[in-house]
Formats: structure tokens, C-alpha cells, sequence
């Protein structure tokens, strides 16, 4: 019995320093932490920033999200001071009703632009049920969340007023790839790039806007890797140094050997969700590292 009694107590004292050193391992390091899930083919990127706050960029299409943020948030931690929706796709937002249904979410951040879909009308339904403050944002807006800032480069106002009228008119294509929220995260000297699936058909309305530096390290690869994706005048805009592609098996081809050649002519490194599954970049604002399961 007095055995037994032993061994629950060194039981329940490992259990206890295990929470203890999670708890601690878990405090702001000072690092941005940006990791690209692998929830198949779509996207979702968890940001955890320097002094702790947290964002979603997107939810993927599907619960597989809630996997990768309890793998990579704190075990304790059920809050996200920002989710970014890039465009309302369910490959891009299906996975944020269950998001939303489990965190608490500070601001949700999109731009003014709607499908009528049922994942955009249960994630409405949850925004207004959960009373979440929503900022839209159009070009040139600016987030600063401590000591790093995000920067908004398109849609611009126009971009949105002109899509808009085409859906009250009933003119408008189910495309909103068009209206997507595309912007640039800047920590010290290190950049990283969120297109989402804008692609070269609109991209060129905002090549050539100042950015924070000639190089921007980290780039996430339009579209999942789609032909139209990038363009030579997008890579030489921003130099990336590795290029994500998030994707999942699918019928479209993606990634495409000519985006695939694009970042090859530019001995860009390549890392793909299908192949690394999660890739975990962390920056202390100069100095970098790639981290993945392989």
C-alpha cells in the first residue's frame, strides 16, 4: 500500500513539473513565431508574436486547424487577439467556425467583400452571436502589435466599392480571389509576405509599393502554388529568400511546374505543407530559422 501511495505521489509531482516547465516554456520569448499548418489543400497560419499576442491568418478547410493550434499555443491558451480572414473560400475560412466556436477572438479582420456561401453565412452568424469586433481593411491600413507591424497592400477602396456594386447588381463572379487581403508582417529586419490567393491578376495593382526592405525573406506562395500565382515582376519585387506552399492533395495541378520554375530560376528554397507537414519559421527580428518534422 505504501507503495502504491509512492507511486502516485512521484506520479502526480511529475505531472506538476511537467505543467510547470509547459507554463513556463510557454511565456513570450521575445520571437516571432509564424507557422504554416498543413490542413491539406488550403490555408492557415498561425502568428505568435514577440510579447506573446497571437494571430490566425485564415482557417484551411476543415477542423484540422484546431490540430495545429494545439499543437503550437500554449496548452492553456484559448485566445487569439486577431484572425485575419484573406477572402471568404472554404478552403481559406471553413475551418474558423470551429475557431470561433472554441477561442475567444479580440478583432476579426477582413476585407468588405461576401460570398454567399454557408460557411460565410455561419461564420457571420458566430461573429455577430459572439459579439467579435471586426475591423475591414483596404490598402495602406497599418496593425501594429508590439514591436512588429503589419502593412495592408491591397484591396484598395476602389477594388472593393467596384465588387461590391457587382453584387448588388447581381453582375458578380463567385471569384473573390480579386478582393483578397494581402499584406506584408514586419518584425526588426525580417519580412514576411501573405498574398493569399491573389494572383497575377491583380497583383500588379501593388507591385511596386514601398516596402520595408528590397528583401522580404518569407514569402507564402499565391494560390497554393497555381500557375497564375506570381510573376517574374512579383519574385523580383520581393527577393524572397524560402517560399511556403500550402497545399493538399488535389485535382488542380497545384503546385504548378511553372511556378515551381519560377522560384527554381531564383534559387528561392521551396517548402511545401504536402511534403513537411507544419513549417515553423522563428525570427528574433534579425536572425532566422526554418523548422519542420523532417
Amino acid at each position: 500500500m505504501l507503495k502504491l501511495r509512492v507511486g502516485y505521489l512521484l506520479a502526480g509531482i511529475t505531472t506538476g513539473l511537467i505543467l510547470v516547465f509547459s507554463f513556463l516554456w510557454s511565456f513570450p520569448d521575445g520571437k516571432l513565431h509564424i507557422v504554416y499548418c498543413d490542413v491539406g489543400q488550403g490555408d492557415a497560419i498561425y502568428i505568435r508574436f514577440p510579447d506573446g499576442r497571437d494571430m490566425l491568418v485564415d482557417g484551411g478547410p476543415n477542423d484540422s486547424v484546431l490540430q495545429c493550434l494545439g499543437k503550437h499555443m500554449p496548452f492553456w491558451d484559448r485566445n487569439l487577439d486577431l484572425v485575419v480572414l484573406s477572402h471568404p473560400e472554404r478552403d481559406h475560412a471553413g475551418g474558423l467556425v470551429s475557431v470561433f466556436q472554441r477561442y475567444h477572438v479580440g478583432y476579426f479582420v477582413r476585407s468588405n467583400i461576401d460570398k454567399s456561401t454557408d460557411t460565410d453565412k455561419k461564420l457571420k452568424s458566430i461573429v455577430v452571436e459572439k459579439k467579435i469586433p471586426e475591423k475591414l481593411v483596404t490598402a495602406n491600413e497599418r496593425i501594429t502589435i508590439g514591436k512588429a507591424k503589419l502593412a495592408v497592400v491591397w484591396p484598395s477602396e476602389a477594388q472593393i466599392a467596384m465588387d461590391r456594386d457587382q453584387n448588388i447588381l447581381g453582375a458578380a463572379t463567385e471569384s473573390v480571389n480579386e478582393d483578397c487581403v494581402v499584406f506584408w508582417l514586419r518584425y526588426g529586419s525580417f519580412d514576411a509576405f501573405f498574398p493569399g490567393d491573389s494572383d497575377t491578376s491583380v497583383s500588379g495593382n501593388y507591385i511596386g509599393e514601398p516596402l520595408a526592405d528590397k528583401d522580404v525573406e518569407l514569402l507564402k506562395v499565391p494560390h497554393h502554388g497555381s500557375k497564375t500565382g506570381m510573376n517574374t515582376a512579383l519574385l523580383d519585387w520581393i527577393h524572397p529568400k524560402v517560399a511556403v506552399i500550402s497545399v493538399g492533395k488535389n485535382s488542380f495541378g497545384h503546385p504548378a511546374p511553372e511556378a515551381l520554375k519560377l522560384l527554381a530560376d531564383r534559387k528561392t528554397q521551396v517548402l511545401r505543407t504536402d511534403q513537411s507537414g507544419d513549417i515553423h519559421v522563428v525570427s528574433d527580428g534579425k536572425n532566422w530559422q526554418v523548422i519542420t518534422a523532417e
